[in-house]
């Protein structure tokens, strides 16, 4: 990996330290055939930017990068699936309309898909999807209030679900850690199943997104069930056995194909 440029070779070491929990001066130097002067000015420029903390010897990433670099792999997890999904999704809005999207990886990129809405209102508890909409013309942005959960990018807890209540929307958007065998909707902390309850009441409809994997999955806590929204959509890959029980408690089976 000779001759890099200085851009390239850090951009390589924030990659490297994502997947290892720390490296040394020595050991970058060879892999980029570099010097190791050379090595520690970049890691003094990653430094700067609060992406890594230099240690004896070498780096570690800093808490906040470790968080990002999590939550892209999550992102990035069965992606194809989550944007089938959205894309399904996105044709139920119409202009005009006022969303309520979770702090899912699926609803991120339903989020995505609304950056050419006309006169959207998005209400929001997910950083991500804040971000991801912050410069639509065409979309105004309400972050709700609350708590930062530790290694995500969203609020919870009471502030935002006093928040919540402020609010009358046409669809909520929600993922799901999981989706039980009886339809049982699943999330792997208790704040956001409680947030996720509000959204669906303050919601004229409401709207689940799961993908495939999510089938069958069971979690912590039990926001409710598929009976208490108006539409589910998932992937083709779901089994029909499971989509005819889902079926039969009332939503609105909607399949995507990747």
């Amino acid at each position: 990996m000779k001759n890099l440029p200085s851009a390239a070779r850090q951009a390589q070491i924030r990659e490297r330290l994502s997947a290892h929990p720390g490296v040394s001066v020595s050991e970058l130097a060879r892999k980029f055939d570099v010097s190791e002067m050379t090595v520690r000015r970049d890691l003094a420029a990653l430094e700067g930017k609060s992406h890594i903390q230099r240690t004896h010897g070498g780096a570690m990433l800093t808490q906040r990068m470790m968080l990002e670099f999590d939550y892209r792999a999550r992102r990035e997890h069965n992606r194809p699936l989550k944007q089938a999904i959205a894309a399904a999704a996105r044709k139920l809005i119409q202009p005009g309309q006022r969303l309520i999207l979770d702090n899912g990886t699926t609803t991120l990129e339903l989020a995505s898909l609304l950056k050419d809405g006309q006169d959207l209102t998005v209400i929001t508890p997910s950083l991500a999807v804040a971000s991801e909409l912050q410069h639509a013309a065409g979309v105004e942005v309400i972050l709700l209030g609350g708590v930062i959960r530790r290694g995500s990018p969203d609020l919870t807890g009471p502030v935002t679900e006093h928040c919540l209540e402020l609010f009358a929307a046409d669809y909520a958007f929600q993922g799901a850690d999981g989706i039980g065998a009886n339809g049982a909707i699943y999330n792997s902390d208790l704040r956001l199943a409680c947030v996720d309850k509000i959204m669906r009441r303050v919601a004229h409809k409401s709207c689940v997104l799961a993908d495939h994997t999510k089938i069958g999955l069971t979690a912590l806590a039990c926001s409710g069930t598929l009976a208490d929204v108006d539409f589910f959509i998932t992937d083709t890959a779901t089994p029909a056995a499971a989509l005819k029980r889902f079926a039969r408690l009332g939503p609105r089976i909607i399949t995507a194909k990747p």
